[in-house]
């Protein structure tokens, strides 16, 4: 059907107007909770239940900073079209939109954007999250391309949207992953043309379909009436990567894809817990695939939402859907080896008010053996939180949920969460994994919804917990801590490393923790990653107008956190309206690999070509001028 959204609505925005949340009908008296609690949330020295808000480790006793962890002096925040980066770092550009991987490959044409035969052979758009992997000594880069802009893509079109069927083959060409090989040359690192290992998966690219779902009805298709396969991913927000040396490509906003030719038609309950509707996102996708039209098609929304597993090393291998990890919009896969074995997943529902999971594998991981179908069966649970700062993971049953099989909760997890009535969060995002020690972190980018709505499937959102404030635009990051340091138990204590706020607006809970200052603000964390040393790496994805509530925060950035201290620095800031994502690091740690997605993403940015050149997201690479260790 004919698209007439807003050509740059967002994701959130676009589920927001199609399927609206009732209000809450007591919001004063949830309200009222959160401002009563506000001398124990904001600025003071919290006890008991609420002494994760301060920010200094309350899992952790504080100790002193003395052997110099941040290797760099902070940076300003900013709103300067540019990056910007600590004395004696320096950037490049490594890859970015439309570059060609092959010789033979057109160069990025501007003026057009190209076809959809130029795109399936360059550079994916929006890149997100990354992984570097190292074979022979050859460098090579798996990198998610999570959308595109429509009014970039298309900006040589009257409507700034897809306009035939070409429009939509290079609008799908964009998705996907790109798997290029990279190397430094002079200090410098790019894409190596026409290696063997270059590879673009799109949303046409044949995949596998595995684990507990494989061949289940709601899984089958007049293009596949065995329910094991299917064509092609898109959305992958943040990744994974497998110490067997595969890469997890996380599906997100699926739903944005599909639409309906038949404006009568009736989504199910299922597909709209999932925000699957009559409308789509702007891609248009459905005039020129009828596999992303509903109503003729109703079970192929039901083929997307997965981690998708993918060898980076093999151009010729087939990628598989894993749905024994859950069906939801995946952020991103943290996987942690328990010291039993057993393989240990961590997974976020970026969405207001969804859940936090956790996958735990049947088998076990067996270094330099077959674990190749790790990921194809396991346990799959969902996190409660509780006020006294302990928390379990509840598995996912039939006899717990009052589903039929296993194989429909990975299908429809999302009530699955809801039955054994999980935690509702702030839209849990990226999962990092101190690789020091036994405790992960989780970044709730924000929710504006807290203690105003339920969410898609009508669970509450109350304020409390690791959700300690209503309408919560700044976002936190919650620490977990597994009992008796076994990433697979199902117990856990926890406490909030830092809630993100503003000191120079707020004097209240929505100034942030102790470990926020004027010099560090900032909003929305999203993705987070540790480095060797146990240094937390946090990139936003949030508000850059630099005005209210957010002024002084300037444009997205990228922060280090030491977790022994709490205490927080400002790396990097991002160009005008991107979202600072992805991150992996050389074998050498002497460079830094950083996406940056969507700059000018509402029309005031020209990065990197500058002038009036077209925005174009890109990856970069950081080094120390003195060919130091970053960070």
């Amino acid at each position: 059907m004919p698209n007439t959204l807003p050509t740059e609505q967002s994701f959130d925005e676009f589920d927001e107007i199609n399927y609206p949340r009732p209000e809450i009908s007591d919001f004063e008296k949830v309200v009222d909770r959160a401002m009563s609690r506000r001398a124990l949330l904001g600025r003071g020295l919290g006890l008991g239940a609420a002494a994760f808000v301060m920010g200094t480790t309350a899992l952790t006793p504080m100790t002193a900073r003395a052997d110099g962890r941040f290797g760099f002096t902070p940076v300003p925040a900013n709103t300067l079209d540019t990056v910007t980066v600590p004395d004696g770092y320096s950037w490049h550009i490594v890859a970015k939109w439309g570059d060609p991987l092959w010789s033979d490959a057109a160069n990025f044409d501007e003026a057009t954007t190209g076809t959809g035969a130029t795109q399936e052979r360059q550079f994916g758009d929006n890149n997100d999250g990354m992984s570097l992997f190292v074979d022979g000594g050859r460098t090579i880069l798996a990198v998610n391309n999570e959308y595109t802009n429509r009014s970039i893509m298309y900006h040589a079109r009257e409507t700034k949207l897809p306009e035939n069927a070409d429009d939509v083959r290079k609008g799908k060409a964009a998705h996907g992953v790109s798997v290029v090989e990279v190397a430094r040359n002079d200090g410098v690192w790019g894409i190596v043309k026409d290696s063997h290992y270059n590879r673009r998966i799109t949303a046409d690219t044949p995949m596998m379909i595995t684990g507990p779902a494989a061949g289940h009805d709601l899984l089958k298709t007049s293009a596949d009436r065995s329910g094991t396969t299917s064509l092609g991913t898109w959305n992958n927000c943040g990744n994974g990567k497998t110490p067997w040396g595969t890469y997890l490509a996380c599906e997100e906003n699926f739903n944005g894809y599909f639409s309906s030719s038949d404006p009568e038609y009736k989504p199910s309950a299922e597909l709209s817990r999932y925000g699957v509707g009559l409308k789509d996102w702007g891609y248009a996708w459905a005039t020129a695939d009828e596999r992303f039209d509903i109503s003729k098609h109703p079970n192929e929304p039901n083929r997307a939402g997965y981690i998708v597993e993918i060898d980076p090393l093999d151009p010729t291998s087939t990628p598989k859907k894993r749905t024994a990890l859950g069906r939801f919009k995946h952020e991103n896969a943290e996987v942690v080896i328990a010291g039993n074995g057993h393989v240990v997943v961590y997974l976020g529902d970026d969405e207001r008010g969804e859940f936090l999971y956790k996958f735990v594998s049947n088998g076990t991981y067996s270094a330099g053996g077959d674990n190749t179908d790790l990921l194809e069966d396991g346990s799959i649970f969902v996190a409660k939180f509780a006020d006294d700062m302990r928390g379990e993971w509840v598995e996912l049953t039939p006899a717990a949920t009052g589903m039929k099989s296993q194989a429909e909760i990975c299908i429809h997890t999302r009530q699955a969460a809801s039955a054994v009535g999980a935690t509702t969060m702030d839209r849990p995002e990226w999962v990092a994994a101190n690789p020091n020690k036994v405790e992960a972190y989780c970044c709730l980018t924000n929710n504006k919804n807290r203690g105003k709505k339920p969410n898609k499937g009508g669970d509450k959102t109350p304020v409390g917990g690791p959700n300690p404030r209503a309408g919560n635009n700044y976002g936190q990051i919650v620490r977990w801590i597994p009992d008796n340091g076994d990433h697979t138990a199902t117990g856990f204590a926890w406490d909030l490393f830092v809630t993100a706020g503003n000191p120079t607006v707020h004097s209240d809970a929505y100034a942030g923790s102790k470990n926020v200052t004027a010099d560090n603000t900032f909003n929305s964390p999203d993705g987070l990653a540790f480095d060797s040393t146990g240094m937390l790496w946090i990139q936003t994805d949030g508000k850059y107008s630099n005005a209210g509530d957010f002024a002084n925060q300037g444009n997205n950035q990228m922060l280090v956190g030491d977790p022994e201290t709490g205490e927080i620095h400002r790396f990097m800031v991002g160009p005008n309206e991107c979202e600072v994502t992805g991150i992996s690091w050389s074998p050498d740690r002497k460079t830094v690999f950083v996406g940056l997605q969507h700059p000018g993403e509402k029309g005031n940015s020209h990065f990197p070509g500058g002038g009036s050149s077209l925005p174009r997201s890109v990856v970069i690479a950081i080094q120390r001028d003195d060919g130091g260790l970053v960070g």
